[in-house]
């Protein structure tokens, strides 16, 4: 069993990391925040709230987490989730089952630490239910090690139910990214709406294989689902956005955008729209193509080197 000096000391590793990658932790220490930290298959720091429920247990190579938000129950700040690996080699696996019942709001605002890690898989799965009326955001931030040996595998399974909302932002743009393969999908009833974005950047030798899926089955239910790439140096990217029009009069939107540099890049995106009823009503762009030339000349005549320019026109795609 983990002593409370060995948490301590894992948490402050945890801490400097993330602050080190430019987070902000001082939230995880704010009774007033509801939180969950978990280091390795450990959780080594947990705080609840008044219509809040967290309930942890270890399973083989990682935590498994129920996290509830009770009827009625509106957060004004968010709940902070704290995953890292403090190894070098190792599987992490993490599964959260959230529950956000009837009229309820809460922001989740989870970090992914993994600083020192060389040969090492996080396998994430998340498993969403947003009930009648009820509204949830999920940011979703990584911060890994620059070897590019890391795999990263993130599952995402939402149900919205009718006037409900799911919003889901990930982001992996500070570090190197190794393997991604990134699979959300949702479902969307009546009058329900969803927001899916992803925002990366590969470099060197990083893959990426993202896919993103709206299935609108109730009337009215709305979605879109957005993905940026940078794609940089040899990095390879395949993203594929789907939208399934069910309900009458849903509406779905799919965008993906790519932007390359590098003469080893190999990227593709592939949308599919497919109408199962006559009043649904699907759209979709897609981009692949350089960083913008007038952009980057109009930055170099001010003084900016072409690098320096390139990264000023990378960060407001990703900022």
């Amino acid at each position: 069993m983990i002593s409370i000096v060995d948490q301590k000391k894992e948490f402050e590793l945890l801490k400097k990391a993330y602050e080190k990658a430019g987070g902000d932790a001082s939230k995880f220490l704010d009774k007033r925040v509801a939180s969950l930290i978990i280091s390795g298959n450990k959780v080594i720091g947990l705080n609840g709230l008044n219509g809040v429920e967290i309930q942890p247990e270890q399973i083989q190579d990682g935590v498994k987490a129920k996290v509830l938000i009770k009827k009625d129950t509106v957060l004004t700040t968010p709940i902070h989730i704290c995953t890292g690996f403090l190894e070098k080699h190792g599987l992490q696996r993490v599964i959260f089952e959230i529950e956000v019942q009837e009229n309820a709001q809460v922001k989740f605002v989870a970090h992914c630490t993994f600083p020192w890690a060389e040969q090492f898989t996080h396998d994430a799965l998340a498993i969403v239910h947003v009930g009648k009326n009820a509204k949830m955001y999920y940011a979703d931030e990584h911060y890994h090690s620059n070897t590019g040996s890391i795999h990263l595998k993130t599952t995402t399974r939402a149900t919205v139910e009718e006037g409900g909302v799911f919003i889901n932002n990930f982001t992996l743009t500070k570090t190197r990214i190794g393997k991604l393969h990134l699979d959300a999908s949702v479902e969307l009833h009546t009058n329900a709406k969803a927001d899916l974005s992803v925002k990366v950047k590969a470099s060197k030798t990083d893959e990426v294989a993202i896919r993103e899926k709206l299935n609108l089955f109730g009337d009215y239910a709305s979605g879109i689902a957005k993905t940026t790439v940078i794609a940089l140096d040899q990095s390879k990217a395949r993203v594929v956005n789907e939208a399934y029009g069910v309900g009458a009069y849903s509406k779905g939107h799919i965008k993906c955008e790519e932007v390359t540099k590098g003469e080893g890049v190999d990227v593709s995106t592939i949308p599919v729209l497919k109408v199962l009823n006559e009043l649904a009503e699907l759209t979709h762009e897609a981009s692949i193509g350089r960083v913008n030339a007038n952009q980057l000349q109009t930055l170099m005549a001010k003084g900016l080197t072409e690098e320096e320019a390139t990264e000023l026109i990378i960060k407001g795609l990703i900022g």
